[in-house]
């Protein structure tokens, strides 16, 4: 019972972290979109949550006609990620 509690809570915390750094990338997109003052604490704490990914991203797929598809594949990959990981410990909470 407290092993099948502590999954429960586990996934979810970690859909909550999944949730909230999607709401990060997204921010980061409409910010890139808007111009806003990079010296901003708030603008550099976005960038800086999300470029050591995005960067490793554009490693693979480079921006195609000057658009920049990481975010997109970024926001996809959590929520993959989310899916799997939060329904396999909601299905371990069972037990």
């Amino acid at each position: 019972m407290f092993i099948g509690n502590f999954f429960a809570a586990l996934a979810y915390v970690l859909h909550l972290i999944f949730t909230l750094y999607i709401w990060i990338v997204i921010a980061r997109v409409v910010i890139s979109w808007i111009q806003l003052n990079p010296y901003n604490p708030v603008v550099q704490f976005i960038y800086r949550a999300t470029e050591p990914l995005l960067m490793r991203i554009r490693g693979y797929i480079p921006p195609l006609a000057g658009l920049d598809l990481s975010p997109a594949i970024l926001i996809f990959a959590i929520m993959v990620l989310d899916r799997f990981l939060v329904s396999t410990l909601d299905q371990l909470s069972m037990y």
